[in-house]
């Protein structure tokens, strides 16, 4: 069997949308939002070009670049005396309307809802200007039903909805073992059953499901019930690599604010680094966000397993974007799309090339 290389992100769209568009992501929780939130700033501190830049993210770890860089104030120090405007978000929908609406600048988001917003707007309105983070997804079961990956036939597996990335990832995982599965039915050699992130443990503690192909908090959160990890999902991506959260940015508020854009991009390069050299701190300070963005933490039998399997990083691994698109569109869920133009890494490795790192690939994909 060749190596899997499906999407991976988090829910982008409802299931009342068009089967072309049923590109979706995997929030955990409701598609609320807040109110945003201004983080403060030094009276005597130089504004760049514009007040403040509005920024989206999810209360997940997946978006932990966006969590620790306003908890720690990373972001902030970039900016100087240009606030910081953050709301949450649940849902790649939710996120995307607000981009459409300028109701966000600049946002923290999975792939899934990066190329349906681009596609649905024909590439007018938005650009992928930078990736923030890769992995944390696995394939848990039960393990008193499924002892291996050849025992998932007959078993009843979730997915967080139909047309997601996970739910297209395990569809194409399954059609690489040589089995059958109706795309819209879930129903065939594995039958695949569509279940939101928050209830799934549910649905698992009931019996109603064998097993669950989803991303990270929701693995681990299983895995406290009783299930064990059968597969990482990135073990099936060329050097164990795939995107699962990029930062997208309206292409207005690129071409009025630059400066804003560099500074935020700078922020996060240096967040990432700073999580990387700090794992632990950075792991607490993202838990702190999340206690203060959605109202609870992360136990420690969660969060520890949880946070190893996700990298964080800079490049948008555009390749695997475009292979997660590829599968979309054999799977029957896509219309095939015209991503060219939907990367702007040009902000990115000027600041990359500052701080004497190396640049990234578009992978052919970028503006003109």
């Amino acid at each position: 069997m060749s190596a899997a290389r499906p999407l991976t992100a988090l829910r982008t769209i409802t299931a009342t949308a068009a089967l072309p568009l049923l590109l979706t992501a995997c929030g955990y929780g409701s598609e609320s939002t807040d109110d945003g939130k201004r983080t403060e700033v030094a009276a005597d501190a130089k504004k760049l070009s514009t007040d403040e830049v509005k920024i989206g993210y999810f209360p997940n770890l997946t978006h932990a670049t966006a969590l620790v860089g306003v908890q720690e104030g990373l972001l902030q120090k970039e900016l100087g005396g240009t606030t910081i405007k953050a709301s949450t978000f649940n849902a790649g929908p939710s996120e995307i309307e607000a981009l459409n609406a300028g109701s966000i600048d600049i946002g923290w988001i999975g792939p899934s809802p990066s190329i349906n917003g681009y596609t649905k707007s024909k590439g007018s309105n938005l650009r992928i200007i930078s990736g923030s983070a890769s992995g944390g997804v696995k394939l848990v079961v039960n393990p008193d039903k499924i002892k291996s990956l050849d025992d998932l036939k007959g078993k009843k597996i979730a997915t967080p909805q139909l047309g997601n990335t996970q739910d297209v990832a395990f569809l194409n995982w399954i059609a690489e073992k040589g089995w059958k599965a109706d795309a819209q039915s879930g129903k065939g050699d594995v039958s695949v059953v569509r279940t939101e992130n928050k209830v799934t443990p549910d649905a698992y503690r009931s019996g109603s499901i064998d097993g669950a192909w989803v991303p990270e908090p929701t693995a681990s959160k299983l895995v406290t019930d009783g299930a064990k990890v059968l597969l990482d999902e990135a073990d099936l991506w060329p050097d164990k690599k795939f995107v699962i959260t990029n930062i997208i940015v309206r292409q207005e508020f690129l071409k009025e604010h630059p400066d804003v854009v560099e500074a935020v991009l700078r922020g996060s390069v240096k967040t990432n680094e700073w999580i990387n050299a700090n794992p632990e701190k950075a792991k607490a300070s993202a838990n702190a966000a999340l206690k203060k963005d959605s109202g609870k933490a992360l136990p420690a039998d969660v969060i520890d397993p949880a946070w190893k399997s996700i990298t964080f990083l800079d490049d948008p691994l555009a390749s695997t974007l475009n292979t997660q698109a590829e599968h979309a569109v054999k799977a029957g869920l896509l219309e095939q799309p015209d991503l060219k133009g939907i990367y702007d890494l040009a902000p990115l490795n000027k600041v990359l090339k500052a701080e004497g790192k190396d640049e990234v690939d578009d992978a052919g994909l970028g503006a003109e």
